[in-house]
């Protein structure tokens, strides 16, 4: 096979005939084979989907991880088994609270799995009665957690809640000022990122609107699943570089979604269970989802989410859902903290 000639095609056409120019260049194509994909373009393509591995990148330019562990209403005595197993399974996002009362066994299970402490992404939340006094409260969870940084702390509720009392709202303190000392720890080194959690619109735009808000939180972790797709409350979040996680992301323990017709179907033609159907929907909208188990079997079977993806129009399908309902309402809270505002 000739070569692809360096030599100039002006030059080329004046020292031949047209017949002869012509020929050459024939010759050229007419061998010409194309290249098969390479192994890097290759590998390219099946990285996209490998969702295990994904991870999104926050406005402070930390990468969180794509899938994690929840241990909201996770049972005492089995989070430890959990979180060894999620992290020995391949894990990398183990996701805690104060008001969980589990910080302990997830630090315990962290270090059981063997898994260096740099390759895990640990988030954990100040409570509510802790508002007021937020250095006390970081020091309490890395104390439990037995860890000398957090990747994430999240501001648990926009509700400083009267310790004394549960029922009643702190006096002379609001979530603003909480924010204001949360604001101060990432210079500590004992907090990377720093974020909030079921935040509405309407607190968020009080938030970021305040003069004192010198951070814009990382991460805006909220209740997300076909149910409660909060689509306003998502986009509004983008709009101000905001990342959402996903608690409750297969609707909670005992889900009517597992039930729910459209998505029984779906599933039955992928192949797939409900629940990683629900994990994906979460996944594609741009969500990091934390699915909660303490069983071995289910936290394997949640990570089934490599070399699939749903279509569009299995998007929108799950999207339309008609149905509402909440896991988490805010009845328990001194002050309403959701307004409907997220549709």
């Amino acid at each position: 096979m000739l070569g692809l000639s360096p030599t100039p095609l002006t030059s080329l056409i004046r020292r031949a005939s047209p017949n002869t120019a012509l020929s050459h260049f024939q010759s050229q194509f007419l061998h010409f084979k194309p290249q098969p994909f390479s192994s890097t373009t290759t590998a390219k393509m099946a990285s996209d989907l490998n969702w295990t591995k994904k991870t999104f990148t926050l406005n402070t330019g930390a990468k969180i991880p794509a899938v994690g562990l929840g241990t909201w209403q996770s049972s005492p005595g089995q989070v430890r088994e959990a979180v060894k197993a999620a992290l020995q399974q391949g894990y990398r996002h183990i996701d805690t609270a104060l008001a969980y009362g589990n910080e302990k066994e997830v630090g315990d299970g962290i270090r059981d799995s063997g898994v260096p402490r740099e390759e895990i992404w640990v988030t954990t939340k100040l409570d509510n009665t802790w508002h007021h006094i937020v250095e006390e409260g970081i020091t309490s969870s890395l104390k439990s957690l037995g860890l000398d940084y957090v990747d994430l702390y999240l501001m648990h509720w926009p509700s400083s809640t009267d310790p004394k009392d549960l029922k009643k709202h702190l006096p002379d303190w609001d979530f603003l000022k909480t924010w204001q000392e949360m604001q101060k720890l990432p210079a500590s080194g004992r907090v990377k990122n720093i974020g909030v959690s079921n935040f509405a619109i309407k607190n968020l735009e009080t938030l970021l609107n305040d003069p004192s808000c010198k951070i814009v939180p990382a991460v805006n972790q909220i209740e997300l699943h076909p149910n409660c797709p909060s689509p306003k409350l998502i986009d509004y979040c983008k709009q101000k570089g905001i990342h959402c996680t996903a608690y409750s992301c297969m609707g909670s323990t005992g889900s009517p979604l597992y039930q729910n017709e459209t998505l029984l179907k779906l599933a039955a033609d992928k192949g797939k269970s409900v629940q990683v159907v629900l994990l994906k929907w979460g996944l594609q909208r741009g969500t990091s989802v934390i699915p909660k188990s303490v069983t071995p079997k289910r936290i394997e079977a949640n990570f089934q989410l490599d070399g699939w993806e749903l279509t569009a129009e299995e998007i929108e399908k799950i999207s339309s859902m008609p149905e509402r309902f909440k896991v988490c309402g805010d009845a328990w809270l001194p002050v309403r903290v959701f307004f409907g505002d997220d549709e």
